[in-house]
C-alpha cells in the first residue's frame, strides 16, 4: 500500500487556510459553500460523490420521485475552482502533524492531507441497537443504494407471487412488507408504499392488492416522538383507517430472513424488511480518540470545537453540542453548516464570533393519500393543505434548479401516467 502526501499551502507560498471538510452530506456541503474562497483552500473528502436531498428519499423508494432528482454532484454543488474534491475515506486523524490519512475509494492506496482546520461532518449510519440478523436480512433507508434495493424487491414480491402454481402462504409472505421505526423516515416510507400499492400496483395485480400487507413497528409507546400529540393521533388513526398495522411497544428481539421475532413472543413472516431506527456512529467515528457522548456522538462546544481543540470541528448527525441535544435532522445539519462557516469566515478575519444557538423551523411528515403534518413553532396542520405546505417546502430546499425541475416534473408525471413499476 502506497502513501503520497499532499503539499502543504504555505511551501508554495499560499496563505491561506487549508480546511478538510470531511463528508458530503447537508452539513459538509453547506460548509463549503459559504465559506470565503479568498480566505482558504478547501478539499472536500468523501466516498460519496454525491450530495443527497434525504428528505425525499423515502419518494423515490416507489418510483413518485425519480433517484437522479434528489442528487446533486459535488462538483456540481460546490462549482468554485479553489475548492478540490477526493473521493476517498478519511482513515486517521493525526492532531500533532495536523493531518488527516486517507484511503482511495478506487484503490488500495492511501494519501495524506495536511489542514489548518479540520470538519468531521461524516453523518452517521443506521442503528439496530444490537438486535441480532438486521445487517444481514434488514434493508436500510440511508442511501440511494437502499433505495433502488427496496424498489426491485417490491416489485418483485408482486411479480413473484403473480406465478401460477405459488401457494397461498408464499403469497402472504411475499405481500407482507414491515417496516421497523416508527420516526419520520419509517412514517413517511409506509404512506409512499400504501399509495404505491392502492393507486398503481392495483392497476396490474388487482387480485394480489387484497392480500398485500404493510406492519409498522414501534419499540416505544407512540409514533412520531418529535410532533405534537394531536398530529401523532392524527397519523395513527389514518395509517390504522388504511389498513397499516401499527403495532407501537414492540421490541423486536431478532431478525431472520424473511421473519421478524418481537420480545412479546410474536413472528412476523414477510419478505422485505425496512429497517429506520434512528442512527449511531460510523466506523471512522467510533475510532477516533476525541470526546464522546453514551452514543458515540463527538461532543463540541458551541462553536463547534471539540472539546480539547482549536482546530478541529465536528457538525452533523455524527456531532452533538455539550450543553443542548438537538434533533439529527436535515435542518439542523444545514444550519450547523451555514454556522460553522460563518465562525471559520470571521475568525480568518481576526473577529471573535457569536456562539451557535439552534433555532427549530419545524417538522413535516408525508402520510399518504395527499395528506401531511406541519409541526412548527406557529403553526401546526393536518390534511391537504400541509400535503401542499410539505411539497413546496421541500421543492424550496432542494439544493439546484436543475433538480427543483426534476423533482416538479416527477411529482406531474406521477400525478398523471402513475408510477413506473419496472425492475431494473
Amino acid at each position: 500500500m502506497e502513501t503520497t502526501s499532499a503539499q502543504p499551502a504555505e511551501a508554495s507560498g499560499d496563505a491561506r487556510r487549508n480546511i478538510v471538510i470531511l463528508g458530503s452530506g447537508f452539513a459538509a456541503l453547506n460548509c463549503a459553500e459559504h465559506l470565503h474562497r479568498h480566505g482558504c483552500r478547501i478539499a472536500v473528502v468523501s466516498p460519496r460523490n454525491h450530495f443527497l436531498f434525504t428528505p425525499l428519499l423515502p419518494s423515490t423508494t416507489v418510483g413518485t420521485v425519480e433517484f437522479r432528482s434528489i442528487i446533486e454532484p459535488v462538483w456540481r454543488a460546490l462549482h468554485d475552482r479553489h475548492t478540490s474534491y477526493y473521493p476517498a475515506t478519511c482513515t486517521a486523524v493525526n492532531r500533532d502533524e495536523k493531518t488527516v490519512t486517507c484511503s482511495n475509494v478506487f484503490s488500495d492506496e492511501t494519501f495524506v492531507l495536511p489542514y489548518d482546520d479540520l470538519v468531521i461532518a461524516v453523518g452517521g449510519v443506521s442503528g439496530t441497537h444490537g438486535i441480532e440478523g438486521v445487517h444481514e436480512h434488514a434493508v436500510f433507508l440511508k442511501e440511494l443504494s437502499d433505495a433502488r434495493r427496496i424498489r426491485q424487491d417490491l416489485i418483485g414480491a408482486f411479480e413473484r407471487a403473480s406465478v401460477p402454481g405459488t401457494d397461498a402462504e408464499t403469497i402472504r409472505r411475499l405481500l407482507h412488507v414491515v417496516v421497523v421505526g416508527g420516526g419520520p423516515t419509517g412514517i413517511e416510507f409506509a404512506a409512499e408504499l400504501h399509495d404505491f400499492i392502492r393507486r398503481d400496483i392495483r392497476k396490474w395485480f388487482p387480485d394480489l392488492v387484497a392480500q398485500s400487507r404493510i406492519t409498522l413497528l414501534e419499540a416505544t409507546d407512540r409514533i412520531l416522538h418529535s410532533f405534537d400529540d394531536d398530529l401523532t393521533r392524527y397519523t395513527l388513526k389514518r395509517f390504522r383507517r388504511d389498513g397499516i398495522d401499527v403495532r407501537t411497544a414492540s421490541m423486536v428481539e431478532k431478525v431472520e430472513k424473511g421473519l421478524i421475532r418481537l420480545k412479546n413472543g410474536d413472528t412476523l413472516a414477510c419478505s422485505l424488511i425496512v429497517w429506520s431506527t434512528g442512527i449511531g456512529p460510523t466506523p471512522f467515528v467510533r475510532s477516533l480518540d476525541l470526546p464522546k457522548d453514551k452514543a458515540g456522538r463527538l461532543l463540541t462546544d458551541r462553536y463547534f470545537n471539540i472539546r480539547g481543540s482549536n482546530d478541529i470541528y465536528a457538525i452533523g448527525d455524527c456531532a452533538v453540542l455539550e450543553d443542548e441535544n438537538v434533533p439529527a435532522t436535515a435542518q439542523v445539519a444545514q444550519q450547523e453548516g451555514k454556522y460553522l462557516a460563518r465562525i471559520l469566515n470571521e475568525r480568518m478575519k481576526g473577529r471573535k464570533p457569536e456562539p451557535y444557538h439552534y433555532e427549530h423551523l419545524g417538522m413535516l411528515a408525508y402520510v399518504g393519500g395527499r395528506q401531511a403534518l406541519v409541526d412548527t413553532p406557529k403553526v401546526k396542520g393536518k390534511g391537504r393543505s400541509a400535503w401542499l405546505f410539505w411539497r413546496s417546502a421541500y421543492l424550496t430546499r432542494i439544493v439546484s434548479w436543475k433538480n427543483k425541475v426534476l423533482v416538479l416534473f416527477d411529482w406531474m408525471k406521477t400525478a398523471v401516467f402513475g408510477r413506473d413499476i419496472s425492475r431494473f
